[in-house]
């Protein structure tokens, strides 16, 4: 689900922001969106993602740059006007209304009569399943069922947009994730467009059709979530998005895609060109904790084998994590699923390590 420039459905066009007018915090932003679209904006603290979402949402102005909503400009649209639902991470609800009450407020804001209110705020209890709590008042409910009814409230007047702004933050591990599943099958089930932020990078491979990684103020790429974590663009994205292992070389051989690196101990490894140029340039190889192997028969055949000494293991559950030493760097980790027929490793022992050269991605050096 890709947008056009011509056919999206939200579009930002070479938008910036500056709040001093020198630092750009929102730098030539170009991005589109098709109608029905999850896109998750996603990136560290301070990396622009929230201003672009609230300049979206009319409660912050763009210093440079069109923003348009079902191809129409909406720069000079105050908030209020624009069709947009928000959900925060505070919720937001009035604590003085019943939970009903607080759904019947933008339809009476909108000038709806009664009848169709209650139908409307009827309809948006039983999407996120708390119809019978329409009498109750915020202080009554949990974290979650908070949630829940700022969702609805963002729903219930059929908004064109719906935008999230950490919505989930403020909820346990356990919760939080259970959210997750519930947003995006109602997403799924009411084709409803949405732009979600977050800084946690699982959220935003769970949830999204696409997700946007910021930093800096740019998206440094934009991709749906499996291309994100499968094929980073560069260094920053495969450091952000899961774990990852990163071993510094310079390249020996360049030919298309295909990369010879020169490793600091000098081992030599072959690895997949993303975006380096030239022969003698610094490198960091980037390969998943997952696409280790140790045992012989499952290392594919081709792969790059290389002497590992194991530091630590720890049992996580459904995985176990092994920290070892690798071309003379004492952070690379590889995980194995825990199962039954699991070969136990232990501190100090030696072994010998594989990867498919595919798995590794010879990315800038950061």
């Amino acid at each position: 689900m890709v947008a056009s420039s011509d056919n999206a459905f939200v579009s930002f066009e070479h938008v910036q922001k500056s709040y001093d007018g020198e630092t750009l915090v929102v730098k030539d932003l170009n991005l589109q969106l098709a109608k029905g679209e999850f896109l998750t904006m996603l990136g560290p603290s301070g990396s622009g993602k929230t201003t672009c979402l609230m300049m979206l949402a009319g409660f912050e102005t763009a210093t440079h740059g069109e923003i348009r909503l079902d191809g129409q400009p909406i720069n000079q649209v105050p908030p209020h006007k624009r069709g947009i639902g928000m959900v925060f991470q505070n919720y937001a609800l009035f604590p003085h209304m019943t939970v009903g009450e607080n759904l019947a407020f933008p339809l009476e804001v909108r000038g709806m009569g009664k009848s169709e209110r209650e139908t409307k705020v009827k309809r948006a209890l039983d999407m996120v399943q708390m119809g019978a709590f329409a009498n109750r008042r915020p202080a009554q409910l949990s974290g979650g069922q908070q949630q829940r009814i700022a969702l609805a409230r963002a729903l219930v007047f059929d908004p064109k947009l719906v935008l999230m702004d950490e919505p989930l933050g403020a909820l346990d591990k356990q919760l939080r994730e259970h959210m997750q599943f519930e947003i995006k099958h109602l997403h799924e089930s009411l084709g409803i467009t949405v732009v979600y932020v977050t800084h946690d990078q699982g959220e935003a491979l769970t949830m999204s059709d696409r997700v946007a990684v910021f930093n800096d103020g740019r998206i440094q790429q934009l991709a749906p979530p499996a291309e994100l974590y499968e094929r980073p663009d560069n260094s920053f994205v495969a450091g952000f998005i899961g774990e990852n292992n990163k071993l510094p070389g310079v390249i020996e051989e360049l030919n298309g895609d295909r990369a010879v690196v020169c490793l600091e101990n000098g081992e030599r490894i072959h690895a997949t060109a993303v975006n380096v140029r030239a022969k003698g340039e610094k490198t960091l190889v980037s390969i998943r904790p997952e696409r280790v192997e140790f045992k012989p028969e499952l290392i594919p055949e081709g792969s790059h084998t290389i002497d590992a000494e194991v530091l630590e293991v720890i049992y996580m559950g459904d995985i176990l994590r092994t920290r070892m030493k690798v071309a003379g760097h004492d952070e690379f980790v590889l995980k194995c699923r825990n199962t039954i027929d699991q070969v136990p490793l232990s501190p100090g022992q030696r072994i010998r390590i594989g990867w498919n050269p595919l798995d590794a991605r010879a990315l800038d050096m950061i």
